[in-house]
């Protein structure tokens, strides 16, 4: 038994956060995410009920984000020096 961590969803090379699911269980969350507010969208119109469809999507948002802190990289600050010619906006 080893005690490696599986990573799902790794931190982003620039920026913080998290990047694109590194392993299938990862793309499976962020499906069940986008069908649940599509779902949840589908079921409670936001232009009746605006207050409950903020709250449920509110709920899954912290239900995904509370996923992504469990299964994946510690999330940090990380800043990459950007080259010289890369700098410009107009050449």
């Amino acid at each position: 038994m080893t005690d490696k961590k599986t990573v799902w969803f790794p931190a982003k090379k620039n920026g913080w956060g998290w990047g694109k699911p590194a392993a299938w269980q990862g793309w499976f969350v962020q499906m069940l995410y986008l069908f649940t507010v599509g779902f949840i969208s589908f079921s409670v119109d936001p232009k009746i009920e605006l207050l409950k469809w903020i709250l449920l999507v509110s709920i899954s948002t912290l239900i995904l984000l509370v996923v992504y802190y469990v299964k994946g990289d510690a999330p940090s600050w990380k800043w990459k020096p950007i080259e010289k010619e890369k700098r410009r906006l107009f050449k």
